[in-house]
């Protein structure tokens, strides 16, 4: 469930306040009981063969791509037709927004309201498109991530009336929908994680699209709200796919998503860190205990995904640009997010430099690509510079913040990087460390030397990134 359907229910409360008075009465009644289905779906065939370029999960850059807003045609073909610009950015996982039928009954339009696990949305093509776009991004070395919602369905999904007891119910025995925050979600309808059979069900149809679409991981939507030991089901499942490496991603923050086998939590407390920096003033360090929070659990690589927008907070808090300092604010963040620890993630349009948010339920705004060369030069340069260097990667930071200027030295081996931004519109001078003053390095994105003195004055919403 996302954060912007959040936002959206109030809005909506008003324009269908008839409909969600009466969801209680007019709730699918409880069908006759039906025996349980098979527990072990057969195998399906595998479509392709398994991709064998699936980074390392610390090595990933993850590019976000909501079919609606992405092209013209707002369909597979539309993002395949443009997957070298993909590619070109620097990014190496392709993440889709749900793929699925989206459901009628009592819906709102949300990608979010799936109708069937296992069939496409005909509004962005058929199972061919996608699997067209799939080998597409393949051959350019790019991984393929779908976004799965594991919490709800829509009201209209074959489960409500074949298997009720799939789904929590009132005292009444009404299917009921979920809430978070005093805010009711009307369009989906509960699952019943208590029910084996629910479960095995949801873990067959993940495990349908790795087969059949030759998909190469999952985005979890709303990772938090389901029991962990659900996903440590999921997922040790998902493993056992040997001829798959495959890439897990919980949209989530508890510490003990790790433990249960995901390979990245998603950076809500980071993107936060932005709007407290940038928005609120306060000081630079404000990262680093942020940073200290969301690694709580994770080993052997795990990592925390971020971000500066996606598609729910640029839909309800606006674009990058406009909401941390125009483009050289925007850049000067993401430079944060992508640097400083974790995999960054492109929401896509960012890179153009968008000024216009994509509002849901992303129907009403189309990207403008090549608007902002410039932003999107500086992308490549950023993402290049980060696949160039081991410390950039993998390292660990070391922070040397001040109030203005988040700095920080990473290492991984005998690589070293060291990264300087300034967090404020207007110049900063910041005094290095003891062991930095007076060190040579190499500009990662110019690549010229760089000798640092006592102390480096970047201009507004400046940068440095250093590695030698």
């Amino acid at each position: 469930m996302s954060v912007l359907r959040f936002l959206f229910a109030n809005a909506l409360a008003l324009l269908v306040a008839g409909c969600l008075q009466g969801c209680k009465e007019d709730a699918p009644k409880p069908a006759d009981p039906v025996a349980p289905p098979t527990t072990t779906d057969p195998t399906p065939t595998q479509y392709g063969t398994p991709f064998g370029g699936v980074p390392d999960r610390q090595d990933a850059v993850m590019y976000q791509v909501n079919m609606r807003a992405f092209s013209q045609g707002s369909n597979f073909a539309g993002v395949t037709a443009r997957i070298d610009s993909i590619k070109d950015l620097g990014v190496n996982v392709l993440y889709l927004m749900p793929i699925y039928p989206i459901g009628q009954l009592r819906g709102v339009n949300s990608p979010y309201a799936v109708q069937d696990y296992r069939a496409v949305n005909p509004e962005f093509g058929t199972l061919a498109d996608l699997r067209q776009l799939v080998d597409a991004a393949h051959a350019r070395g790019l991984t393929v991530m779908l976004d799965w919602v594991a919490n709800h369905t829509a009201w209209d999904h074959p489960w409500i009336t074949a298997h009720s007891d799939w789904y929590q119910k009132d005292a009444a025995g009404n299917i009921i929908s979920p809430s978070n925050n005093g805010v009711t979600y009307n369009d989906v309808a509960q699952l019943n994680f208590a029910n084996a059979a629910m479960r095995l069900q949801m873990i067959a149809a993940m495990k349908y699209w790795v087969y059949t679409a030759n998909i190469d991981g999952f985005r979890f939507d709303y990772a938090d709200f389901q029991p962990n030991d659900f996903w440590k089901q999921a997922n040790d499942t998902l493993r056992t796919i040997k001829t798959h490496k495959l890439l897990l991603l919980a949209e989530g923050t508890r510490a003990s998503n790790f433990a249960s086998g995901f390979d990245y939590n998603f950076g809500f407390s980071f993107y936060g860190g932005f709007w407290d920096v940038y928005r609120r003033a306060m000081p630079a360090t404000r990262f680093d205990a942020i940073n200290a929070t969301e690694y709580t659990g994770a080993t052997a690589g795990q990592h925390v995904v971020r971000y500066i927008t996606n598609h729910d907070v640029n839909g309800s808090d606006g674009t990058p640009v406009t909401l941390f300092g125009g483009k050289a604010g925007a850049m000067s963040a993401f430079v944060i997010a992508a640097l400083y620890r974790g995999i960054p993630m492109v929401y896509n349009g960012q890179e153009a430099g968008m000024t216009r948010n994509i509002p849901f339920p992303f129907t009403s705004v189309k990207i403008t690509w090549g608007a902002n060369p410039d932003v999107t030069r500086a992308y490549k340069q950023l993402l290049a510079a980060r696949s160039g260097s081991a410390a950039l990667r993998r390292g660990t930071p070391t922070s040397y913040s001040s109030a203005n200027v988040c700095a920080f030295t990473k290492t991984s081996g005998t690589d070293q990087a060291l990264v300087l931004v300034n967090v404020r519109n207007a110049p900063s001078t910041y005094t290095l460390p003891a062991a930095q003053a007076g060190t040579t390095w190499t500009d990662a994105l110019q690549n010229t030397p760089v000798t640092l003195g006592q102390q480096v004055t970047l201009p507004a919403y400046g940068y440095l990134v250093l590695k030698k």
